[in-house]
């Protein structure tokens, strides 16, 4: 029996990750200097917004490089940070289950390795993909296994410049308190730029209960013997149906403005370790054209949620079907398009996000002084794409830009590993499948910004250093020296 096939339980490969992570620990000593505030407050090295997958490994990497002045932030209760149980409705993540990223070179830290103590070897063998509540149950067992630092139910609610640094502000059971950090990640996720987005034609004509956004909390019992309309084409569309109807809904009906479903997903193409690892050393015409094609192509729903949802009685779906007019009429509401018109009792908006620094307050003071695409590349006539254009235009180490060059220097200590890094750093950046490679892209910058910042220690402390290493007997002292 191979040591992967010997039988262990989740307690006992905790156990096994922690030995392994202390053999694998040199260099393990702290390295970062003391830093302070103007009120003698000692600064985190590094404030992560966001405790999600990202989030704990960003933690868990820079501990590993010596960093361990982390302070870790998430608005939700503990176990339930990220999307998985909250708005996520796919029965499987779409990503292959032979994704790794989160072990970070230990093994036994493997999503596959804790599967397989929970369910057996046969069990993972079986899966084509991960469960996805499954998956919210490794990052539990990682978060607990590591003994990350997050503080959770904490809302931020601004993130700006004080002196040298930056604070990030929070609002916890009531209280308003301040966390000063030297550098600052944003692990806020796939709205992590903005907002999800409503089209005007559904918001301005319907009352908000009428309708709702598709990656938001739904209470679907509510649309039991209801008629739903859902407006997009996208994973999250064939989830919300597959939810609607399994909830007793009379019917859902998916609406999308192409002639026909995507059949063939491009990201499949750039899961290379080449593209993964260097995407953003690429030129800028080449990212930009790169970002504008997945916009235009798109991808196909996931096959669980697309099987799911056409399986159940009461679903269609409607091609080359975009909604030109919505209007309520009594206890209905009709649709209008260009192959007829429908009427639904609820609509679900499965239509993505949009680029709003406004909307999140830890971007409200960093919009006026973070550059955008559209400051920085033209693209050629006819590749124009406003949208794109609103994206940060983010460094090498997922570091914000100055608008104009000279001011705000503080905005380049702000990290935005988030899906707002998608049009510099590539569209999966900041995904499960790139962890592997963006993390050390990451953690590299951090750190390195960190200790050269330390640079002026560097010699006194070389000086300084007295620790004895051999001890010589009395009897050859006089040997040794003069």
């Amino acid at each position: 029996m191979s040591p992967i096939d010997a039988p262990l339980d989740e307690t006992a490969l905790a156990e096994l990750a922690q030995e392994e992570l202390a053999l694998l620990s040199y260099p393990d000593r702290r390295w970062t200097k003391p830093h302070f505030d103007a009120k003698g407050r000692q600064l985190y090295d590094v404030v992560i917004v966001g405790g999600g997958q990202s989030g704990l490994l960003i933690a868990h990497s820079l501990m590993r490089q010596g960093v361990d002045n982390v302070l870790v932030l998430d608005r939700s209760p503990e176990g339930y940070e990220g999307v998985w149980e909250n708005f996520a409705r796919m029965s499987h993540l779409r990503t292959p289950k032979a994704l790794c990223g989160m072990e970070i070179g230990q093994p036994n830290l493997s999503l596959q390795r804790w599967y397989m103590a929970r369910y057996g070897r046969e069990a993972w063998e079986a899966l084509d993909r991960v469960p996805r509540l499954a998956w919210m149950e490794y990052l539990r067992w990682y978060r607990k296994t590591l003994n990350l630092p997050v503080v959770n139910n904490t809302e931020v609610e601004a993130v700006g410049p004080e002196g040298d640094h930056i604070v990030v502000t929070t609002r916890r059971n009531g209280k308003i308190e301040t966390h000063p950090g030297r550098l600052v990640v944003l692990a806020t996720g796939f709205d992590g730029a903005g907002r999800w987005s409503v089209p005007e034609i559904i918001s301005k004509n319907l009352p908000r209960s009428l309708y709702s956004h598709s990656n938001v909390e739904i209470d679907f019992a509510r649309l039991a013997g209801k008629r739903v309309g859902i407006l997009g084409h996208a994973a999250s569309a064939f989830d919300n149906a597959a939810a609607a109807l399994k909830a007793g809904a009379t019917s859902a009906d998916v609406c999308f403005r192409r002639p026909a479903l995507p059949t063939v997903n491009p990201h499949r193409h750039v899961e290379t370790a080449g593209c993964l690892a260097n995407f953003p050393e690429l030129s800028d015409a080449t990212r930009w054209a790169i970002a504008r094609y997945f916009r235009e192509v798109d991808q196909p729903p996931a096959h669980s949620g697309f099987f799911a949802a056409t399986a159940l009685p009461g679903f269609r779906m409607h091609a080359s079907s975009p909604w030109l007019d919505v209007r309520q009429e009594g206890d209905a509401i009709r649709v209008t398009t260009p192959r007829g018109e429908h009427v639904f009792d609820y609509l679900i908006a499965a239509t993505g996000y949009m680029v709003d620094y406004s909307a999140r307050p830890e971007l409200a003071t960093l919009s006026p002084f973070v550059a955008r695409w559209k400051d920085r590349y033209t693209p050629p006539e006819g590749a124009e794409h406003p949208m794109l254009g609103e994206f940060p235009y983010l460094g090498l180490s997922y570091e914000y830009q100055p608008r104009e060059a000279g001011t705000a220097p503080w905005i380049e200590r702000i990290h935005a590993f988030n899906f707002s890094g998608a049009v510099s750093m590539g569209p999966h950046s900041t995904s499960i499948s790139g962890h592997k490679y963006a993390l050390p892209r990451l953690v590299r910058g951090l750190v390195r910004r960190l200790f050269l910042e330390q640079e002026e220690h560097v010699i006194p402390d070389l000086l300084a250093y007295k620790d004895v290493d051999l001890v010589i007997p009395p009897n050859l002292q006089s040997m040794a020296a003069e």
